[in-house]
Parts: C-alpha cells; structure tokens; sequence
C-alpha cells in the first residue's frame, strides 16, 4: 500500500475481502476475457471460422493480465476496452483477429458488470440473511423483558426489547424481499451490437437471423443467465443500476435506523453495543463507552443513501441509444454502493451478535413514567370498587399534574403512586398489583414467537448455507 496516495477507506478499513475482490481490476478484467471467449465458442459453434488453437490460446491467458501493457495501451489510444484487446492479443496471437468480432465495447463492459452485480447480490444477500439470524436470537432471549416504548419520541405504552428487536429484523426481511426481486429480475445484455440492433453480428452470420438469436442465447447461458434483455441500446437500460441502487438504499436505511435506536438506548443505558477489553471510547475522557459500531453504521449508511440519486440521474440523461457520462459515474457509485453496504452489514451483524441488555436499567426507567400509564388500570378498579368516575378521573388528573411538577420543577422521582395510596377514594385500590409491568406490553412476547416462528424462521431455511461470519476490522 502507498502511503502517499489516496486510499479508498472502503477497501483499506470497511469492507470485507470477497466484497473488494468481487470488484477488483483483476476480476473486472478476466471476466472480460471470458465474454470473449464465451463469444468467440459460441461463434464457432454456429459456424465462423474459428479454430479450436484459437480457442485453447484465448483460455489459456485468462487470469494472466499484464495490467502495465494494457495501461501502456490505454494512455496511447484513450480507449480501456481497445487497451486490454490489444494487450491479449498480444499473448494470444493465433486469436487476435477473432478476439472481440463484431462486438462493442458494451458486450464487455456490460456484461461483466451484470455477473458482477448479480454476486454482489448474492453476497449481500447472504450478509442479510446473517444478520436476521443473529437478531432473532436476541429477539428470542429478550421476547418478555418490558421496557418503555416510545412514540414521537416520548414515553409510550410499554413494550419488549424482543418486540422491539423484530421491528429493526422485518424491516430488513422486506430488503431481503427486494434483493431477491433484484436477483430474479437480472438478465444478460449478450450480444446486441454497437445500438442494440444486432446489425454486425446479422452481418457476420450472412443475414441469418436465427443463428444471431442463437448467439445471443449461447453467450448468456455460458454467462450464467437464463434470458436476455428483450431489448438495449447501445448499453442495458441504466434504470437497472438505479433499481440495484434503491435496494442497496433501502438496507442503508433500515441499518441506520436501528443503529440510531441503539444509540438513544445506549445513552439510556438501556442496551449497548459490544465494547472490547481494550477498546477506547475517547481520547479525552477515559470513562467513556461511546457506540462507535452504531455511529459507523449510520456514517456509511447516510453515504450510500446519497449515492441512490446518481444512479436515477444517469437513468434521467442516457439520451437516444446512450451517452457515455454514465460510464466514470458507475466506476465509482456500484461498486462503493457495494462495498459500503457489506461494511454496514458485517457492523450490524457484529453489534446484533454481542447486544448487551440492561433489565434492571429498562425497569427503573419503566417504572419512573409507569404510574402515569397505569392510571387508566387504577380508574377502572376504583370505579369497580363502588367509586364515582368522573370524581376520579378529576382526582387522577390533579395528583398526575403535581406528581410531574415534581419531575420536572424538583427533579425528584415520580410520587404519583404514593399520593393515589394517600388518598382515601383510592383506598380499595391494591396499587402494587396494577404496577407488574407484564400487564403493560399486551401481545408482545406471543409475537415475537410469533413472528420467528413464520417469517424468520422459513427464511433462515430457504437459504440454509447464508450463515456468515462477520469481522470488524478496525
């Protein structure tokens, strides 16, 4: 590593090794030596005069780039796909004069960009997968542990920190929807020519229509897809990029959502992220156990939901057939899209497998704002107990007043409870009882057995071999 150059912090601290090999220069460019070795057998194959030395040259060099020539090349012909023809043909003399027939330059680029788009899919598709696993696992352990909900971020009806849990886990099983929606829907570009109409091809193939369908059709297959584009321009239609890019968004969006959930438990002291032996939180202030995973999260999350815009743009601007203003966007917006949603997802996986709860943290603070909650519970047993309604609710409603003035103007712990025991129209009334706070979160703990058992659950079967270990490397 070169010390005084930029370093993409993405590769250098983030991401993991398969994400950043997957889009690395020497599998971008292999894997555009095997479009041309895919074309060229299936051209053979419907007759051209190709030999089989060919062939067996052009497989031979597959993996063995020299980057430096093909660099050489580029700077003298401005051209990165003439740039790595010539450098193979270099070292596949017998082939150079069949090495890209009747091609453009998009059958490479583009072709490889979708089989690499579709692995990075399967790759975030599987990190997903891991993660769901490790939340449900918490979401079992915590599925009756009551805490304090929140709405509009103030104190709620109280809920589970295993309901909870499930809120962050659905919300990245509808992601995992969308993934697969992206997966299923990718197709091959193949061989389309230089403005989609296959006129070079229908020309080498003497105007036989068929044999340029059967082409189309053999180079797929041999890419691993089963259908083409129906149609192209010069390029596939970059409202693919975008769909990619929106649903990469989307996890950014539910990962940062939960990862702000747990910051604002973390400064509850409700519920922490994993915090090493060794690990500092500050320079400064030696005490502090800062959510530095969370706060990760969010930082790559709000950067790949500000790469979704370029992906809509460049859709927006690929006038007639295409323009190529699309081409130094994509370099940097699918493959770091990419890498930065591994980072995020290793990160959440990381935090979702070491989530330290604190229940006697949650009950103190559950048991501050529960007396107001419960005041209904108390109306209704005092009015059971022969008491007049309206006379109670008058009195509940002036002993709430002066209870949360002594919160807010003293500073003191809430002596609603103790000012309801003192009053003689609550004297029928077993407080004690009506404070359990089980009696608070409703359905919560049925639901998420529930909701393991029928959506988490088929998932974490569906894709058995998704279960993957995550390293947070820095």
């Amino acid at each position: 590593m070169s010390e005084d150059r930029y370093q993409n912090p993405l590769i250098a601290r983030y991401a993991s090794d398969e994400m950043a090999q997957l889009w690395s220069s020497q599998r971008k460019f292999s894997t555009w030596r095997r479009m041309w070795i895919a074309l060229a057998e299936s051209q053979q194959s419907l007759g051209l005069d190709i030999s089989d030395a060919q062939l067996d040259e052009l497989r031979s060099q597959v993996d063995q780039i020299d980057f430096e020539a093909a660099g050489q090349y580029e700077r003298k012909l401005r051209h990165d796909v003439m740039a790595h023809v010539h450098a193979y043909a270099d070292v596949c003399p017998k082939a150079r004069p069949i090495i890209h027939l009747g091609a453009t330059s998009c059958f490479v680029t583009d072709n490889t960009d979708l089989i690499l788009l579709r692995e990075a899919l399967e790759l975030i598709r599987s990190r997903l997968v891991s993660v769901i696993g490790r939340l449900a696992e918490f979401a079992a352990q915590q599925r009756s542990q009551a805490c304090l909900g929140f709405t509009h971020m103030q104190p709620a009806q109280p809920t589970t920190i295993g309901k909870r849990a499930c809120l962050w886990i659905y919300d990245l099983v509808l992601d995992l929807q969308e993934m697969q929606h992206r997966i299923e829907l990718l197709k091959a570009r193949s061989c389309k020519g230089t403005t989609g109409t296959q006129a070079s091809f229908l020309k080498l193939f003497s105007g036989d229509h068929d044999k340029v369908n059967q082409l189309e059709e053999l180079v797929a297959e041999k890419m691993g897809f089963s259908a083409t584009y129906a149609v192209t321009g010069q390029t596939y239609s970059r409202k693919v990029d975008a769909q990619v890019l929106d649903a990469l968004s989307g996890i950014s969006q539910s990962a940062h959502k939960a990862a702000t959930d747990i910051r604002i438990l973390a400064s509850r002291k409700e519920l922490e992220e994993p915090f090493e032996k060794h690990q500092i939180g500050s320079s400064a202030m030696a005490y502090k156990r800062n959510p530095m995973r969370s706060e990760r999260i969010c930082s790559l999350a709000r950067f790949v939901m500000s790469l979704q815009s370029s992906g809509s743009q460049t859709v927006a601007t690929q006038w007639m057939e295409r323009t190529l203003d699309d081409s130094a966007n994509r370099r940097l917006v699918l493959p770091q899209s990419f890498l930065a949603v591994d980072a995020v997802l290793i990160l959440y996986q990381n935090i979702a497998t070491g989530l330290v709860p604190y229940p006697a943290v949650m009950e103190n603070n559950l048991q501050n704002e529960l007396p107001f909650m419960a005041t209904e519970n108390i109306l209704m047993e005092a009015v059971a107990a022969g008491g007049d309604r309206q006379q109670l609710h008058e009195q509940i409603r002036q002993h709430s007043q002066e209870a949360a003035s002594v919160v807010k103007q003293e500073g003191r712990p809430n002596d609603l409870l103790q000012r309801l025991a003192e009053d003689e129209l609550f004297a029928s009334v077993d407080l004690a009882s009506l404070m359990e706070a089980s009696q608070f979160v409703g359905r919560a703990p049925e639901q998420v057995e529930q909701f393991l058992a029928e959506v988490v659950k088929p998932i974490q079967q569906q894709y058995p071999e998704a279960n993957m270990d995550a390293e947070v490397t820095v």
